[in-house]
């Protein structure tokens, strides 16, 4: 699974913290979840997407060999 979060975090000039508080996560979770080590839960991915007013495809996107 591929996500825009980094991208998207960045274009509202938004730091992880702050993204991290909006979705009830640490700053850690939110680095590991950018950097492709953690995939986030459809909850979090939900609220994820809530925060960037995206739907949830929008954000992460399933890869074929997934």
């Amino acid at each position: 699974m591929i996500n825009k979060v980094y991208v998207l975090r960045k274009q509202l000039k938004m730091t992880q913290e702050y993204l991290a508080k909006q979705v009830g996560v640490t700053r850690q979770t939110i680095i590991s979840i950018e950097q492709g080590k953690y995939t986030a839960s459809l909850p979090l991915a939900l609220k994820i997407a809530k925060v960037f007013k995206k739907n949830v495809d929008d954000v992460f996107i399933l890869e074929d060999n997934d």
